[in-house]
């Protein structure tokens, strides 16, 4: 008789994955993960087969996560520009430092290595950007494709801000996507700017 699990395939990544995000993606072995996670190696090799299976589920279970919280934010942000500004701030607030960042940009070039995780990120794309998009059918004039468009904004936002990090993640993006939002002619609230 098979002995129970003392912690799902699921908490086991969670380790797994806070482990490469701390250490980035090469600290990812199964004696490392044992120490973290408190199973054995051996425990681990028959859950995971390899390394390489290994290392692609633990970033399989960070898209997961992602796309939850994706789900999570566009079921409560309000269905407005300032909804959208909401819901890539939540989305960034993994993004605590400038290390946290940095970590997070070692993780990407794990992802676009490896097919099926592009896959993923070609998935997410399409749910953000759609969440995005529903956030502005109801604004007067606003452009097709302008979901994608604000991710972009924001995506680049991001990375402008880690050159600098003079400021919190938070304030900077705030700041940013109201100018972005400016920028189409309107307020956050979805209506026209009568100044511009």
């Amino acid at each position: 008789m098979p002995r129970p699990k003392t912690k799902s395939d699921g908490e086991v990544l969670d380790v797994a994955l806070a482990l490469i995000a701390e250490r980035g993606p090469e600290s990812l072995t199964f004696a490392a993960l044992a120490r973290e996670s408190g199973l054995s190696a051996a425990t681990l090799v028959q859950r995971f087969a390899n390394k390489a299976a290994l290392a692609q589920r633990t970033l399989l279970h960070a898209w997961d996560r992602l796309d939850d919280a994706t789900r999570e934010l566009d079921a409560t942000a309000p269905p407005t520009p300032r909804g959208a500004i909401d819901l890539l701030i939540g989305l960034s607030e993994e993004h605590r430092d400038i290390e946290a960042y940095g970590n997070g940009l070692m993780l990407l070039r794990e992802d676009v290595r490896d097919p099926v995780l592009r896959e993923r990120g070609a998935a997410w794309e399409v749910l953000l950007t759609a969440a995005l998009d529903r956030r502005f059918v109801s604004v007067p004039g606003a452009p097709a494709g302008v979901g994608y468009a604000l991710a972009a904004y924001w995506q680049g936002s991001l990375t402008w801000w880690a050159f600098r990090a003079d400021r919190p993640l938070r304030d900077f993006l705030y700041e940013k996507l109201h100018e972005f939002i400016a920028m189409l002619g309107m307020s956050d609230t979805g209506e026209r700017d009568s100044s511009r």
